[in-house]
């Protein structure tokens, strides 16, 4: 395993390809270090001892030690303490640890790859491209980012049926040492600080959209890629930092006439695989989801608790029932995802039929618990930022800059009047409110709540595969007997 300085170093050394409002900066560019400073996280907590169990893993592959970010589940033990993990480090950095992207993708891929190749009678090597890259991908500790969600053009029309064919990422191109690649994929969580992109189709596709049916893994500065870059950082501070500063970044990823040797292609053109591909990487990653989302509701349990303490409305009545709602959400969520993990199997669930065995035997988190939790912890998100607005009042919207709080003509007038709560210091208060800024009032904050919203799949993909997947029909037959219905 590698550390935080060796991640940053490698990306030091890598071709600039990313560009940040009209101009192009290296990876390790000061508008990027909050970022780097997440990512580095999942460095610095795998180093300590005390983590050992839950941050790292052993290669299934190789039988070393590896961050437990690229590793491939092999038990239900695995798929829980990848959920875990995941709530550990988003409480340790106060959001998204991002890394989460590189191991759901690779999960996903790790399955439908090796069950193209059997579908295909073994007249391709998808498994084997992508075994040997893992291999390296695990002993070099590198961080993936999964590029899957497609620009799309006229949503109702299909790939195949786009005016533009680049609409949707394919393959342009066959030749006998590999493909050429066009189109572009929006949305992508830390590309930018990425050793590698993990390219994934982002719906069902039908025999026309074969092309569009593409899998394979690039570095971040491959040639042909290029990276417009969305950087999520929270105001700097002066005067009064902040305990953790985090920050994220979203890309376009262009592949622009993009050549990919064989040996990165995973998937190319088998359209009944690459449907299922685009629905198992949402699968792992909303499972992910059942840790990220849980460890926000706890900092949010915090903030609103904080809020209330330092208004001195702690023991109001109307709090109570909001700390509730909030400890509910968060606690379903990861129960949900717990259970997901709980009845993992190497199987998946397919239309008309059920849940069949799939993959080389790694494990998949069962998908309606998935749906479950990533459901309704997703559509609270708007409602836990109304609690604390609520609890909290206009003061975060109207606080005083930093700078009037050390200038000595009115920071003690200021500090005089900021006091609510004559138990907590000024000082104390005006962090909060600070913190509470962030949150609600920045763009960051805006941001991130629609990142909780649509994160792996809007809420209303998750009602859509919860409805299919469930079996209704079990349950009418039930009421049928109770209710003396013989058809």
């Amino acid at each position: 395993m590698r550390t935080k300085k060796e991640y940053i170093e490698g990306l030091s050394k890598m071709r600039r390809n990313i560009y940040v409002n009209g101009e192009k900066i290296d990876r390790t560019d000061e508008l990027q270090q909050d970022c780097l400073n997440v990512i580095g996280t999942t460095y610095d907590e795998a180093e300590k001892p005390e983590n050992a169990d839950l941050l790292t893993a052993k290669s299934h592959l190789t039988g070393e030690t590896i961050n437990r970010f690229c590793h491939i589940h092999q038990s239900t033990d695995d798929l829980h303490k990848k959920q875990d993990m995941t709530r550990y480090l988003c409480q340790i950095v106060g959001g998204c640890i991002q890394r989460c992207m590189g191991i759901d993708g690779t999960n996903a891929v790790n399955a439908v790859s090796y069950e193209a190749d059997k579908a295909n009678n073994g007249s391709t090597e998808y498994h084997k491209n992508f075994l040997k890259w893992l291999e390296r991908f695990q002993k070099e500790d590198l961080v993936g980012c999964c590029a899957q969600t497609d620009v799309k053009g006229d949503r109702m029309k299909r790939p195949y049926q786009q005016e533009d064919p680049d609409m949707y990422v394919r393959i342009k191109e066959r030749k006998s040492d590999g493909i050429v690649v066009s189109g572009c994929k929006v949305h992508i969580s830390e590309a930018s600080v990425a050793d590698e992109i993990v390219v994934v189709p982002t719906r069902a596709l039908t025999p026309e959209d074969k092309d569009y049916a593409v899998s394979f893994a690039v570095p971040g500065d491959w040639e042909g890629v290029k990276q417009v870059v969305t950087i999520h950082n929270y105001r700097k501070r002066e005067h009064f930092p902040r305990g953790f500063v985090p920050g994220s970044t979203d890309s376009y990823v262009i592949f622009d006439d993009c050549f990919v040797p064989w040996d990165r292609v995973f998937l190319a053109g088998e359209n009944q695989h690459g449907g299922v591909l685009a629905l198992l990487f949402a699968l792992f990653h909303r499972h992910s989801y059942s840790g990220c989302k849980p460890a926000l509701g706890d900092l949010m349990l915090g903030t609103v608790s904080l809020a209330a303490e330092y208004n001195g409305i702690e023991k109001a009545k109307h709090l109570g029932p909001k700390l509730a709602e909030l400890i509910m959400t968060s606690e379903l969520g990861y129960a949900a995802g717990y259970t997901a993990s709980d009845m993992g199997k190497p199987e998946v669930y397919m239309p008309g039929v059920g849940f069949v065995p799939y993959g080389p035997g790694s494990y998949i988190p069962n998908s309606i618990y998935c749906n479950v939790g990533r459901c309704l912890t997703g559509e609270a998100v708007f409602r836990e930022a109304e609690i604390l607005t609520d609890i909290s009042g206009g003061v975060a919207a109207t606080f005083p800059y930093e700078g009037d709080f050390v200038n000595p003509e009115i920071k003690d007038l200021l500090n005089k009047y900021i006091k609510r709560n004559p138990k907590v210091s000024s000082e104390n208060m005006a962090q909060l409110w600070r913190y509470v800024g962030d949150q609600l009032c920045s763009a960051s904050g805006g941001i991130h709540l629609i990142g909780s919203y649509h994160g792996g799949g809007s809420p209303v993909m998750e009602a859509i595969a919860i409805t299919t997947q469930y079996n209704i029909e079990e349950k009418k037959e039930m009421v049928k007997r109770l209710a003396g219905i013989k058809d």
